[in-house]
């Protein structure tokens, strides 16, 4: 369905997730692509993302773009978390299906799954019980992101595709303390807090010129900065990590999530998916010119009859594998080089004890992943000394 001319639109083109997209593309072949800056473009202003789509008419769409963070920010932006995913997600998949995007790929997470779900989780375990509190406004709005590509192909024989990766790391991950995720911000405070020890200055001025901390950059006085990262545990070599350290985490390397991304988007049918052959034959009213009416299904309403009940169509990418936050730490601190004391603060949250994910129906189409975790820690601190040299 789509060759190498193919006008591909990357949504959030320069995150974690969008740029290792765009890269993964660019490096099949696949040159003629199209992003936007959020500057450039406001995905929650349904009028502007209306005129872009007119302007560039994609071929196809990756749905990259989100509002995220890890517990503090979940905790602290809960309305900002559901309402700008859910305004992100319509305005995108809505003009999609006005343009008539040929394909469209819708990046989730597997937040969506249910705190208690049995291990590893499986695509239908969705919605069979309650939600982690501290992330369910974000798993609310991408649970409605994929049911939203799954809906679009039930009425109108779109080719949506829904893929919810695990726990994401690698080139261009968010390291700012206030609203990353946990292997940054864990690997950001344990090199703080070496080189605070090392009394290297201007290194820890440096990096907060890069990403400041609560509006505190590298002008500070060494008072005022060492009192901002003490607020998230970083002191002269000693850091403390939210939590026991206990739950376990699964992590995919993302340059792996992207390329399993573009397997699936070049790839991967919604037909492959539910299992049936000529989906759309069964899908589309035909009108008596013999044309196609993309508003209405052969006779019927919110199902087609002929194929049952069809839900749990995201597929999930990751490992199947899994260490604990502790060990995490441990793999932090020797690609660091950190040699001072690593604290978990108990009477801090958690989140979920374990999010393991069962990858079966990801390898049955034909991907595993490449980078295991301890190789990516340290690829991942490499580009982080990269990006603040």
């Amino acid at each position: 369905m789509l060759d190498k001319t193919s006008k591909i639109y990357v949504a959030g083109h320069r995150g974690l997730v969008g740029s290792a997209i765009w890269n993964n593309l660019l490096q099949r072949g696949y040159t003629n692509l199209v992003g936007r800056t959020h500057r450039e473009l406001d995905l929650t202003d349904q009028q502007s993302v209306k005129a872009f789509f007119d302007e560039e008419r994609p071929d196809a769409v990756v749905l990259a773009a989100a509002f995220v963070g890890g517990i503090m920010a979940n905790s602290l932006y809960r309305a900002d978390f559901i309402m700008m995913n859910m305004k992100i997600q319509c305005n995108v998949i809505s003009e999609s299906y006005s343009h008539d995007v040929k394909k469209l790929l819708f990046l989730g997470s597997t937040c969506i799954y249910p705190k208690n779900a049995p291990q590893p989780m499986r695509e239908d375990c969705l919605l069979t019980s309650p939600l982690e509190y501290t992330n369910e406004e974000y798993a609310i709005a991408k649970i409605a992101g994929l049911k939203m590509c799954e809906s679009y192909n039930l009425q109108y024989g779109t080719n949506y595709i829904a893929v919810m990766p695990t726990n994401l790391y690698g080139p261009n991950d968010n390291f700012h303390l206030e609203n990353s995720h946990v292997m940054p911000a864990m690997m950001r405070k344990v090199y703080l807090a070496k080189l605070i020890h090392e009394c290297s200055w201007d290194k820890v001025r440096t990096d907060l010129n890069t990403r400041p901390v609560e509006g505190v950059d590298g002008s500070a006085s060494q008072e005022e900065i060492l009192s901002v990262l003490s607020r998230y545990g970083i002191e002269d070599n000693k850091v403390t990590l939210w939590g026991t350290g206990t739950p376990l985490r699964e992590f995919l390397w993302s340059e792996d999530m992207a390329d399993a991304s573009v397997h699936v988007l070049l790839n991967v049918d919604f037909s492959d998916i539910i299992g049936i052959e000529k989906y759309s034959s069964v899908h589309y009213g035909a009108r008596t010119d013999g044309s196609v009416d993309r508003n209405h299904s052969a006779g019927r309403g919110g199902a087609i009859p002929q194929l049952g009940e069809i839900r749990n169509c995201h597929i999930n990418v990751g490992t199947g594998k899994e260490l604990t936050i502790r060990r995490l730490s441990e793999l932090v601190v020797d690609a660091v080089g950190f040699e001072g004391e690593v604290v978990f603060d108990t009477t801090k949250p958690d989140g979920t004890m374990r999010k393991l994910i069962d990858v079966s129906k990801l390898h049955s189409l034909g991907w595993t992943h490449k980078v295991e975790i301890e190789d990516g820690v340290n690829r991942l601190f490499q580009w982080y000394r990269d990006s603040i040299s």
